[in-house]
């Protein structure tokens, strides 16, 4: 399976077992009793949502979930100003002030 973000491809074999990618994982079952407990549970960060042991979807709070928007906007921010040297286009010096 290939999944695709912007010019980034990541292929994924769906044979492969599967990684929880946060240090506080759920059950579905846990998450439809007490939402915000799912959330609180996490002490400000993603809790895996595990569907047959298997992780289904993450739980993000709202702060973390801004934080990371910020992150992927700055590096698409980068990946364009570093195309636009790339094709040649003078940089043009800004003092943060002006911004």
């Amino acid at each position: 399976m290939l999944a695709t973000y912007g010019e980034t491809s990541v292929r994924f074999d769906l044979l492969m077992a599967h990684r929880v990618l946060a240090e506080t994982a759920v059950s579905i079952s846990e998450l439809k009793k007490n939402p915000m407990a799912t959330v609180a549970a996490g002490e400000g960060m993603p809790v895996a949502v595990l569907n047959r042991n298997e992780p289904a979807f993450y739980c993000v709070p709202a702060k973390a979930y801004e934080q990371l928007m910020d992150l992927v906007e700055d590096l698409e921010l980068g990946r364009l100003a570093d195309a636009r040297l790339a094709d040649g286009q003078e940089p043009v010096r800004v003092s943060l002030d002006a911004l």
